[in-house]
């Protein structure tokens, strides 16, 4: 983004430049509408499931902010003179099924012809100011609530070389189409301080940037990490995505080992995800109560995996 013009407007509360999941900008004193825009080819051969995993990970950066979904453009690219369209009316449907378990409504989009097929949301949502969540306020002290479970990168890449369990790769669709609605619903409960969703840089990639953001450390412990079911075996066959490598030369600088960490948990960290959960900064004494709220809002896998130090220069800590 170095080099782009930047807005100077005193309504933008939140623009592209910040370490964000969707800008925020302010349409009256009490009220804040949240966007976001997210889109990429199938991971899974189901149009209708990819249509549900495509949205619910549009939708995400939306939950992530405190925010309630209200509205949503379908953004599509499909090859159709290769392609019958009722495999994108598949599609489509998938992606109306997530916007309309979040409470919200599709008023419209837009089709182009491309190589391959793409889909995905641009999202708005609205959100009081006193209930907008960020990844800016992280605070010493505080307990890292993780939400969904890892290993996206790990099942997709197997399941494309067909080498994933049938199992494996059904629960990591199940897992990709859940809403963060309940894990966004119970950080507001708690009042938590900061939170972002866990998605193509890899969980060290978004704590990252949530530590610098909120000028902390943030320390993550590799055994409490929830890890798909099936994913570590992938792992341990060498089923990375490309980011893989990306994410983990992106924050190496900044990241500081501690203990003896168990190399296939550390890969786990910088597994780029799909549709994953939030990692939400919370207060101490109420993290459980956070978590129990999430898992009773069917964000079953959610748990503490960190915490939050005051600044260092290497911002990033996993401990073994």
């Amino acid at each position: 983004m170095q080099g782009l013009p930047q807005f100077d407007d005193p309504d933008l509360v939140i623009g592209a430049e910040d370490f964000s999941d969707a800008g925020v900008y302010r349409l009256r004193d009490d009220l804040l509408i949240v966007q976001s825009l997210d889109f990429f080819p199938p991971l899974v051969d189901d149009p209708f499931c990819f249509g549900q995993i495509a949205a619910a990970n549009s939708l995400s950066d939306i939950f992530a902010m405190g925010a309630q979904p209200k509205t949503a453009l379908n953004i599509v690219g499909f090859p159709d003179d290769r392609l019958d369209l009722s495999t994108l009316a598949d599609i489509l449907r998938g992606g109306a099924d997530r916007v309309a378990a979040a409470g919200a409504v599709i008023s419209g989009g837009h089709t182009v012809r491309d190589t391959e097929i793409k889909y995905g949301l641009s999202a708005t949502g609205i959100v009081h100011p006193d209930q907008l969540l960020t990844n800016q306020k992280a605070q010493p002290g505080d307990r890292l609530v993780l939400t969904k479970a890892l290993g996206t990168g790990f099942i997709t890449t197997a399941f494309k070389a067909q080498k994933c369990p049938e199992d494996v790769i059904t629960a990591a669709s199940h897992s990709m189409a859940m809403l963060n609605a309940a894990a966004s619903a119970a950080a507001q409960a708690v009042n938590a301080h900061a939170a972002t969703d866990i998605t193509g840089f890899g969980l060290a990639g978004h704590a990252s940037e949530m530590a610098q953001a909120s000028h902390v450390t943030v320390a993550l412990q590799l055994p409490d990490l929830p890890l798909l079911a099936g994913a570590r075996s992938l792992a341990q066959q060498g089923y990375k995505t490309r980011a893989t490598s990306t994410n983990r030369a992106f924050v190496e600088p900044i990241i500081q080992l501690e203990g003896s960490p168990d190399p296939q948990l550390l890969e786990f960290v910088f597994d780029a995800q799909t549709s994953g959960g939030l990692l939400i900064s919370v207060s101490a004494e109420r993290a459980h109560e956070l978590v129990d709220r999430a898992r009773e809002g069917g964000a079953v896998a959610s748990c503490i995996v960190g915490e939050v130090l005051p600044y260092e220069e290497r911002c990033l800590r996993l401990r073994g």
